[in-house]
């Protein structure tokens, strides 16, 4: 029987978060954002309010985004649909107004309350008097835009060639909101753990997709599906099959599951071993698409490898093994290290596809 592992927390250099949302949103590469790149960070707050005083402003330059929004007020002139009903009950006529209903374009929209919803909780946190003092300059341009509650926040949002800008900004706010929102009893509010496995599995395997499609455009990068080896057409009940990185070049496909765990490992009795569920999972995806393969004629070599981040326990996953054919592989990338040795790891990775690449100028 399984038994739970000490609580122990992956650990990642705050200045490495910077480089991990560079990769998964490619606006952190722009101009504006260099110097944040040097910058030391006593924590993630402190990054964050550095990366939104900068988004911010550029997106004050670009015209804050606007929507049509739907208003319902007492007016002194006409506007839009006249509430007759309403205009009764609020007594609004014995003032001489009418209530009206009407679409205005505006300023007042959900991103903008969010980004001035987090801009607030930050002011309220250690972060420097300085950095404060900026973002409540830049809020300045927000008198227009509403409060909002982030508890309801929806955070699926659709994003098009209107609003595409403010992809990177909601990111950063997700991670401030999730990480910040708590409160003390004297107003101030305290720092969460903004790396717990929830929030920052997402961004591990987006800047490891990222990183490949950018550093490594000889291989195909992707979060490709992979479909079940049936012996028949009944698929109904089998659950998805989605890798979260898929790299394939010159006839062999690497499947990588990113995981971002406060434990990379599990604890049988005194045994220490690659979580089973994991391992089960990499071993299905690798020999599903290898038949894939198979079938149509194809001469690929399918491996698969379990990409854990380094925790702060004395054993990690250091492992290679041969099943029923193919490479499956468990090893850890750690986010405490320097980001050229991040790099270094990551590129030694894309080699064992394509061979050593050429160093960079």
């Amino acid at each position: 029987m399984e038994r739970q592992a000490a609580q122990v927390a992956a650990v990642i250099r705050v200045r490495n978060i910077f480089h991990m949302l560079a990769y998964a949103f490619s606006a952190l590469t722009e101009q504006g954002y260099r110097s944040v790149a040097t910058e030391d960070f006593d924590n993630a707050a402190e990054l964050c309010a550095a990366i939104l005083e900068r988004g911010v402003s550029a997106q004050l330059k670009r015209g804050l985004g606007q929507e049509y929004v739907n208003r319902t007020e007492a007016r002194s002139s006409l506007r839009g649909k006249i509430e007759v009903t309403d205009s009764v009950k609020s007594q609004a006529i014995l003032r001489r107004q009418l209530v009206c209903s009407y679409d205005e374009f505006s300023v007042d929209t959900t991103m903008n309350r969010i980004i001035k919803a987090t801009v607030a909780l930050l002011v309220r946190s250690d972060i420097s008097k300085a950095r404060k003092k900026s973002l409540k300059k830049l809020m300045v341009f927000f008198a227009d835009v509403r409060d909002i509650d982030l508890h309801t926040v929806d955070w699926n949002m659709r994003y098009d060639r209107n609003n595409r800008t403010y992809r990177m900004l909601m990111a950063v706010c997700w991670l401030v909101v999730k990480g910040l929102l708590q409160t003390r009893s004297d107003g101030t509010t305290r720092m969460m753990d903004f790396f717990d496995e929830k929030r920052m599995s997402r961004l591990y395997e987006k800047f490891i997709l990222e990183y490949y499609r950018r550093e490594h455009p000889q291989l195909r990068a992707s979060a490709s599906f992979i479909e079940w080896a049936l012996d028949d057409d009944a698929s109904e009940g089998l659950p998805t099959m989605r890798s979260d990185i898929t790299l394939s070049a010159r006839g062999r496909v690497l499947i990588i599951d990113a995981k971002y765990y406060t434990s990379t490992m599990q604890r049988n009795f005194d045994r220490r071993t690659v979580h089973s569920g994991n391992l089960y999972q990499i071993f299905a995806y690798v020999k599903n698409k290898q038949i894939a393969f198979e079938r149509v004629g194809e001469n690929v070599e399918v491996s698969g490898m379990l990409l854990y981040a380094a925790t702060d326990e004395d054993v990690q996953p250091d492992f290679s093994y041969r099943m029923s054919g193919n490479r499956i592989s468990a090893t850890t990338l750690d986010l405490d290290r320097p980001f050229q040795e991040i790099r270094a790891q990551l590129d030694g990775i894309a080699e064992t596809l394509t061979g050593p690449s050429a160093p960079a100028s």
